[in-house]
């Protein structure tokens, strides 16, 4: 049994997209009916058509592994897979990732971005200690920009709220 599982690996992909589109269905159908005479689709058009999208998608995947069919490795992937994981790098990684989703309250994205984003280059292996940190300020400071400014998603400034407003 466990190889026939191991050689369609593929079905639990299926089985999470499945998952994924009932979810989703079943929240866009259970929400308020918030339409108007402007808008008689409500805000739960786009939500329903993806949920049923992924599971369509989730019964079309299940079949084809049944029948037979798996994914190919790429011809240009230069990947060992006998070789584990770099954990220190992983670890690093996470804790980044972690150290950042607690420190956006307090210190605001522009700069707790810049820690996520100078912490990544560092993980991944890059010690330009005056580009990395000045980059990582940077884009830091554009996707604030443009998601605060431009597209008007709040995130959160830190001391830097109302700098640029």
């Amino acid at each position: 049994m466990t190889v026939w599982l191991r050689e369609r690996s593929e079905l639990g992909v299926s089985a999470l997209l499945l998952l994924t589109g009932l979810l989703v269905v079943v929240d866009s159908l259970l929400g308020t009916n918030a339409g108007g005479d402007s808008d008689p689709l409500g805000p739960h058009a786009v939500p329903f058509v993806v949920g049923s999208l992924l599971l369509m998608l989730a019964v079309l995947l299940a079949r084809d592994v049944l029948r037979g069919g798996h994914g190919e490795a790429e011809g240009g992937e230069d990947v060992d897979l006998a070789v584990p994981a770099d954990q220190r790098t992983v670890l690093i990684l996470a804790g980044v990732l972690v150290a950042t989703a607690a420190v956006i309250p307090i210190l605001g994205w522009p700069l707790a971005g810049m820690g996520l984003f100078w912490g990544a280059t560092y993980a991944l292996g890059s010690r330009s200690f005056p580009r990395d940190p000045l980059i990582a300020a940077g884009v830091s400071l554009v996707t604030w920009i443009v998601f605060d400014a431009l597209l008007g998603v709040d995130l959160p400034g830190g001391p830097l709220m109302g700098v640029f407003s």
